[in-house]
C-alpha cells in the first residue's frame, strides 16, 4: 500500500490530507494556534463537585466548564494532587522538583466529593474535545505520548504492546525501559518500538521527561485556568502515530512548515527524511494530486461508490446515520439477493472509508438493502469487521440486526468533519434574482493591471475556473494571447482550477 500525507497551510488553517494508493481516506481542517485539543494538558480549578453525576466540572478557560468523571481521576490521583500542592507552595520561591511519598490508590468505586471540591486546583488532560454544547471531557491520569513510548508519571508499571508477538523481543523491551526509568514513572511501549536500537527509545524517553520537567515548570508560573503543556501540531501527531513502512511521501507546500515537518522526521525516523518534500508546483497541491475532487465527490450528503449506488449520510446530535441504496444497479441486476449482497458488500468498504474521513464518532447506524440469506448477512459482518480493522480509532460492530440495521460505536475525541459541497448560484449570488453583470473578463483585467501596479517583480497568476479559462482561451487572437501582449508574455501566467466557482478567480 502507497500512504502519502498531504500538509496545505494557510495562514489561518491547516489542511491534512491522508490518501492510501491515492485514494483519501483521512482529512483534518484545523485552525492555526488552536486551545483545547486532545493530549493538552491544563492547570484547572474545581468550579462544581456533581455528587450525583459521580463527576466534577472544571474551568479549563474554555467557554463552558470541563467535565472530569471519577473513573477518569486515575488510581494515583491522591499522589498527583500531593504533588501539584508542593508545586503549588513553592510558586515564589524554591525552583527543585518536589519528591512525595506515594498515596495509596483511590477507591475503584468511590466517590467524587472525597477527593475534589469547590475552588481546589488540578492537573488535567483533554481526552475528549469539546463537541456540538458540550465541553472538553478531562482525565486526571496524565501522559505524555512519544512515537514508540509513552510516559505516566505517579506509575511503576511497564506494559509492552498486544501487538509485539515476539516474546524475546517484549523482554527485551521491557528490560531496557525498567533500566532507564526512574521511580514513579510507568511507561507504554507501543508497536513501533520492536527492533528499535536502544540509543533511540533512550533518547525518547529523556525527551518525554524534559517535556514533563516543561509541564511543571509552566504549573509553577501561571495561575489556573491555564495550559501548561500543548500537544504537538496535529501533523506531526499524525506523523508520530501514522508513520510506518508504507509512507512513501510526505508533501508540504509552506517552506517553514516543510522544515518542521523535516526536522520532526530526523527526531523519529532518521533514516526516512528523504520521503519529505517541498510541493513547488504552479497548481494549487490539492488540485496537482486530484484531492480537491475527491473531497467535492465524497464529502457530500450523498455519495457514490459502484455502479450507481450511493449511500446517504445524515449526522445528527444524537448519532449518525447511513442508508445504502443500489440507485441505477437493481434495473440490470436479474438476482434482486445476490444484487442487494454486492451493493451492501461494496458500501461496507466505503462506509469504512467515510467513517475515517470525516472522523464520525458515537453512535452510527447503518440501513443496509435487505437480504433474506443468514450466510449474506454473516458474510457482510465479517467484511464489515475486516474493512474497520485499519482504523485506529477504537470502534465496535454489532451483527445485523432482524431489521437489516448495523450499529458501530466509534470513539468519538472531536467533532465531525462537515464540509459544505454546494455552491452559491454565481450569477444571483444566492438571492434568486440577476441584476447587470459585468463581463468577468472585464473584471479580471482589471485585477490584473491593479496586481502589477503594487507588485514589484511585475509578475501576475491568475487562476479561474476551467470553464472561464477555456472562454478565455478561445478563438485567435485568444484573450489570454491579448493580455500577454499588453502586459508582457513573462509577466502573466493564467491557469485553470477546479476548486473555484464559475465566476470567481484569483490573482496574485
Amino acid at each position: 500500500m502507497n500512504a502519502e500525507l498531504f500538509i496545505n497551510v494557510a495562514p489561518d488553517e491547516m489542511t491534512i490530507a491522508l490518501t492510501e494508493d491515492r485514494r483519501l481516506v483521512e482529512l483534518r481542517k484545523e485552525k492555526r494556534n488552536v486551545q483545547f485539543e486532545v493530549g493538552d494538558i491544563y492547570i484547572g480549578k474545581v468550579h462544581k463537585v456533581m455528587p450525583g453525576l459521580n463527576a466534577a466540572f472544571i474551568n479549563i478557560g474554555y467557554e463552558k466548564d470541563a467535565f472530569l468523571h471519577y473513573l477518569d481521576l486515575g488510581p494515583q490521583f491522591k499522589t498527583l494532587q500531593k504533588f501539584l500542592q508542593q508545586v503549588i507552595e513553592r510558586r515564589n520561591g524554591d525552583n527543585s522538583m518536589p519528591h512525595v511519598k506515594r498515596e495509596n490508590d483511590i477507591e475503584k468505586d468511590g466517590s467524587i466529593a472525597d477527593v475534589l471540591s469547590a475552588g481546589q486546583e488540578v492537573l488535567v488532560q483533554v481526552v475528549k474535545e469539546p463537541i456540538s454544547t458540550k465541553g472538553p471531557r478531562l482525565t486526571s491520569e496524565i501522559s505524555i505520548a512519544g512515537r514508540n513510548l509513552v510516559l505516566i508519571p505517579f506509575s511503576d508499571k511497564v506494559s509492552v504492546s498486544k501487538k509485539i508477538r515476539s516474546g524475546e523481543e517484549r523482554n527485551r523491551l521491557k528490560k531496557l525501559i525498567t533500566r532507564i526509568k526512574p521511580k514513579d514513572f510507568g511507561v507504554i511501549i507501543r508497536t513501533v518500538a520492536e527492533g528499535k536500537p536502544e540509543e533511540e527509545l533512550e533518547d525518547e524517553f529523556n525527551t518525554m521527561l524534559r517535556r514533563w520537567d516543561e509541564c511543571i515548570a509552566r504549573v509553577r508560573e501561571v495561575r489556573p485556568p491555564s495550559l501548561a503543556l500543548g500537544e504537538m501540531e496535529r501533523s506531526s501527531v499524525m506523523l508520530r502515530d501514522l508513520l510506518s513502512p508504507s509512507f512513501n511521501s510526505i508533501y508540504v507546500d509552506d517552506k517553514s512548515f516543510y522544515e518542521e515537518t523535516l526536522n520532526y522526521v530526523k527526531q523519529i525516523a532518521p533514516d526516512r527524511t528523504d520521503i519529505v518534500k517541498m510541493y513547488t508546483g504552479n497548481l494549487p497541491m490539492f488540485e496537482n494530486f486530484n484531492i480537491e475532487k475527491q473531497i467535492k465527490q465524497s464529502c457530500g450528503r450523498t455519495v457514490s461508490f459502484k455502479s450507481g449506488a450511493y449511500l446517504i449520510i445524515e449526522t445528527t446530535e444524537a448519532l449518525n446515520v447511513i442508508d445504502v441504496n443500489s440507485g441505477n444497479r437493481s434495473k440490470s441486476a436479474p438476482d434482486q439477493e445476490n444484487n442487494a449482497f454486492e451493493v451492501n458488500l461494496a458500501a461496507a468498504e466505503e462506509i469504512a472509508r467515510q467513517l475515517r474521513l470525516r472522523d464520525m464518532g458515537g453512535i452510527v447506524v447503518v440501513d443496509f438493502i435487505d437480504m433474506q440469506t443468514a450466510e449474506h448477512r454473516n458474510k457482510l459482518y465479517e467484511k464489515m469487521k475486516e474493512c474497520m480493522a485499519p482504523d485506529r480509532t477504537k470502534h465496535n460492530i454489532l451483527p445485523l440486526s432482524k431489521f437489516g440495521l448495523m450499529q458501530i460505536t466509534r470513539q468519538r475525541v472531536r467533532p465531525v468533519m462537515t464540509i459544505d459541497t454546494t455552491e452559491v448560484c454565481p450569477l444571483c449570488n444566492g438571492t434568486g434574482k440577476t441584476g447587470m453583470q459585468i463581463d468577468v473578463k472585464d473584471l479580471i483585467e482589471h485585477a490584473i493591471e491593479h496586481t502589477l501596479e503594487e507588485k514589484e517583480d511585475g509578475k501576475v497568476i491568475v487562476r479561474c475556473h476551467p470553464y472561464i479559462y477555456a472562454y478565455l482561451k478561445k478563438g485567435f487572437p485568444s484573450q489570454i494571447l491579448k493580455w500577454k501582449t499588453k502586459f508582457g508574455f513573462g509577466n502573466i501566467n493564467i491557469m485553470a482550477s477546479e476548486a473555484l466557482g464559475i465566476v470567481e478567480f484569483k490573482v496574485s
